[in-house]
């Protein structure tokens, strides 16, 4: 593979404007290279004095008497000098020294390649800032957990001895106590056994044992003249747990005593979440480490990679002079992330994984999902048999033999609303395959923005193997069912059990404890919809309200599962195609189904006000507030069909789908921005062809305008009754896929605008105030 195309894979999706423009330098020396072949020779109107000009212009530099036909001749080529910048900050700036007959581009290229690694070594050095005062919180973190966990399991533990024979060796300088003034102590007694803590400031990490119990580490800061009369454990006196509201008890605490932090209360139960959250911060900044390690290097190579290539393009020799002030730089010389990788491991492994290494690598360092050949040959088998069974199902439907035209058409009215429910499944995840494999190819960071653990994602081809595998098995029972019912005097009732044979295996699977068919991903979907179902009692996260979102486009979905206590209650027993309809409280919750998903939206808009005060989480309150009054009044009107309700159908619907769709394609799209460099679309588009957004758009504004078939009234033989409701329900799905794809680009280039590629997790202790001054 060559260089470029391997950079351009192994960048970080949201850091991908902080890297070297690498294609951008290559077209520069493809300009020189055609220069250099042509071998046009210089303007005859262009004289020495106006080329000079020129040169000066591009390079900032005096000729007069600057050059010498003396000395290495790689050292005449290029000088780089040092410029304090106002925030003593360093830039570097690169002097070409060659002659200026026909070397404008030359001059361009060092000029970009100047801008390109300040750029570069900015962003290094202001994110290894930003790690190291993030060490320095890590620290303080660790120093409450520690005495937490000492409180916790050993409440009757003193220290005070061991600070009493520390604070001795210390006056005394003690060699084997003491390795660096400024670096974070380590105490190995048999008072008290300790473990290292990482030190934001200096290198090296002290001796540690194999002790399982959990250790103490000392800060420097404890260890003055006065430790003698310090308990460590004082520090939990100063430290509050941080209320993050992530549970329903602690949001309903939270409301009633509108406080954001609790006392301790010195219980395994807060110990475990303390910890858990903390495991969750040094995984996180683990893999910000890792990022930055390899962002260095990546960026290092391409600095080396270009200049070889102007070296080979150009024959001059100026890669040894440049390549010199890259390794002297901040970017080259900076060993902060690599010396942080190895403490933090330490750190971790010993404290989160009971000294463990190969459990605790397991966790810092997953492995990365391989595609399995597999994965694609039973996908292609089971689309095959799908496709086969489809067809098996059509012509046993249209066989008379079997099945009485008018007896056949009634009892089918019955049945399909059972499997319909799979057909909207089935479709939306292959659109969701589809999007996976669009996100992927465009580089769109989905894992990230979803939050799945790295490994744990699905890729396309294990979505559309679960979808073609459901659809197999749905039409199997389809086309049993069928079969079945041709024999009714050989099977009976028992016909009337595979609908519900088939829904209680997919929600064993669904709910199946055991690490088979992609568990930790079904765990995540569970999780989801909980949290939806209890909207205001959780804090709302990404994949909750996009799962939500999901769900308002299955409301025909959600609908067919109030069909199956309808059949196997009333329609069995009486043996009525309109029975359901004839029952008041299955009219009622045919209302309620219907707007359950636009409830759950709305509470998390309310959920997201409280907490973020962002007045657009209000509109967006609102819009689901009238979507749901749309929906009601949508469906009075398909129940008791009147002029009255028609009106009020046009009116609410018109209104509510006009909010939607500025919704979709304004804010959920970032589309229609009036000072954009493209258009009436956005500054950053991931899409090369423009015309894909106009369509999408266009698209977006006829489905979301669907619900005129209710008023138009399409009279289409074949279509009739719920085949029309069914087909529209298709098309709502459809518009929610390609929703999906615009929503996450859109999600994605504000993460890349921001930088942001890490999961942000809230601390679990708070030091008080008073403290923090004291301090500084």
């Amino acid at each position: 593979m060559k260089f470029g195309k391997e950079f351009k894979r192994e960048m970080v999706p949201e850091w991908i404007e902080a890297y070297v423009d690498y294609t951008g330098l290559k077209h520069i020396l493809q300009e020189i290279r055609h220069f250099k072949e042509s071998k046009q020779p210089p303007t005859p109107a262009r004289t020495l004095d106006q080329r000079l000009a020129l040169y000066r212009n591009f390079s900032g530099l005096n000729l007069q008497g600057s050059v010498q036909n003396t000395g290495d001749i790689e050292n005449q080529v290029i000088a780089v000098n040092t410029v304090q910048h106002e925030n003593y900050r360093k830039f570097y700036k690169t002097k070409f020294l060659a002659s200026p007959e026909g070397a404008e581009n030359e001059i361009m290229f060092f000029d970009k390649l100047d801008h390109e690694f300040n750029k570069v070594n900015t962003f290094y050095k202001d994110k290894v800032d930003e790690v190291m005062r993030e060490v320095t919180l890590l620290n303080k973190q660790m120093d409450a957990l520690i005495a937490l966990r000492i409180k916790v399991m050993d409440p009757g533990f003193n220290a005070f001895p061991s600070l009493q024979s520390l604070s001795l060796d210390i006056n005394n300088s003690t060699p084997s106590r003491i390795t660096s003034p400024l670096r974070m102590m380590t105490v190995d007694t048999d008072d008290m056994p300790v473990s290292p803590i990482f030190d934001p400031t200096y290198g090296r990490q002290a001796s540690t044992t194999n002790a399982s119990y959990p250790k103490l580490p000392i800060n420097r800061n404890i260890l003055r003249a006065d430790s003698q009369k310090t308990d460590p454990l004082e520090i939990l006196d100063h430290v509050k747990l941080v209320n993050t509201f992530e549970s329903p008890i602690s949001t309903i605490r939270g409301v009633l005593s509108e406080s954001k932090e609790n006392d301790l209360s010195y219980k395994k139960e807060e110990l475990k979440k303390v910890e858990h959250r903390l495991k969750l911060i040094f995984i996180e900044f683990y893999q910000k480490l890792r990022h930055l390690k390899h962002f260095s290097y990546m960026n290092l190579s391409a600095f080396s990679k270009i200049l070889k290539k102007y070296e080979k393009i150009t024959s001059r020799k100026a890669a040894r002079s440049y390549l010199k002030m890259v390794d002297n730089s901040y970017l080259g010389s900076s060993e902060e992330a690599t010396s942080l990788l190895d403490r933090v491991e330490t750190t971790f492994i010993k404290h989160f994984s009971q000294s463990n290494r190969r459990e605790g690598m397991k966790i810092l360092r997953p492995k990365h999902k391989r595609e399995k050949h597999r994965i694609t040959f039973t996908s292609g088998f089971f689309s095959g048999c799908s496709i086969a069974l489809l067809v098996a199902v059509i012509l046993l439907r249209d066989d008379r033999k079997l099945i009485d035209k008018d007896e056949g058409t009634s009892y089918l009215d019955k049945i399909v609303p059972l499997y319909s429910f799979y057909a909207y499944i089935v479709l939306h995840m292959l659109l969701y395959a589809a999007n996976i494999y669009f996100w992927r190819h465009y580089k769109i960071n989905y894992a990230f923005i979803f939050g799945f653990n790295q490994g744990t994602e699905l890729s396309y081809r294990e979505v559309f193997l679960l979808s073609n595998g459901l659809a197999m098995l749905v039409l199997a029972a389809l086309l049993m069912h069928l079969h079945m019912n041709s024999r009714a005097e050989i099977y009976g009732t028992r016909i009337e059990y595979v609908p519900l044979g088939l829904i209680m295996v997919l929600l064993f699977i669904t709910l199946c404890p055991f690490n088979i068919i992609y568990r930790s991903s079904r765990l995540f979907l569970i999780r989801c919809v909980f949290r939806c179902i209890c909207a205001p009692l959780y804090k709302v996260t990404l994949p909750d309200f996009f799962l939500a979102d999901q769900l308002t486009s299955q409301v025909e979905a959600i609908r067919s599962l109030e069909y199956y206590i309808c059949y196997y209650t009333w329609i069995k027993s009486s043996h009525g195609h309109n029975t359901c309809q004839s029952h008041n409280v299955y009219n009622i919750f045919y209302f309620i189904l219907a707007i359950i998903p636009y409830w759950f939206r709305f509470f998390q808009c309310v959920r997201r006000l409280f907490e973020e005060k962002d007045q657009a989480q209000a509109y967006n309150g609102l819009r689901y507030f009238l979507t749901i009054l749309a929906v009601v009044i949508k469906t009075a009107y398909v129940l008791r069909k009147s002029l009255t309700w028609e009106v009020l159908v046009i009116l609410s619907s018109l209104i509510t789908t006009c909010f939607n769709t500025y919704w979709d394609i304004v804010v959920d799209w970032g589309l229609l921005r009036r000072k954009s460099k493209n258009k009436f679309l956005r500054d950053k588009l991931i899409l090369h062809h423009k015309s894909v957004y106009f369509t999408a758009m266009v698209l977006d504004v006829l489905l979301r305008f669907a619900w005129l078939q209710l008023v138009l009234r399409f009279n289409v033989p074949s279509l009739q009754g719920s085949t029309v409701s069914s087909i529209f329900a298709c098309l709502e799905v459809i518009r929610r896929g390609m929703w999906n794809f615009f929503r996450l680009e859109n999600e994605h280039l504000n993460n890349v605008g921001k930088y942001r590629a890490f999961k942000s997790v809230p601390l679990p202790f708070a030091y008080h105030e008073e403290d923090e001054h004291k301090e500084e």
